[in-house]
């Protein structure tokens, strides 16, 4: 069983509801984590190295903003993709 998708993001952001829809059409299960209802994932966000949203985290790496290209390549190489 893969690790599960992380999409760190807050409500209102563009790209982050174009990466959770991404994430839906891809059928790939994703967990939300809203970077303004808990400072544990602001934390988080910021360990991995990044200071805004939308962050993707799957199989320990991550990607930042809607690229649909990078998404793609991160699911694939996370075993989430056919």
């Amino acid at each position: 069983m893969s690790a599960p998708v992380i999409v760190y993001s807050t409500e209102g952001c563009g790209d982050c509801s174009r990466v959770k829809q991404m994430l839906k059409n891809e059928g790939v299960p994703f967990e939300v984590r809203d970077i303004l209802a808990s400072e544990a994932y602001q934390q988080e966000v910021e360990s991995l190295g990044f200071m805004g949203i939308p962050v993707t985290v799957a199989g320990g790496r991550a990607v930042k903003g809607f690229n649909p290209d990078e998404l793609k390549e991160l699911l694939a190489s996370a075993g989430m993709k056919k």
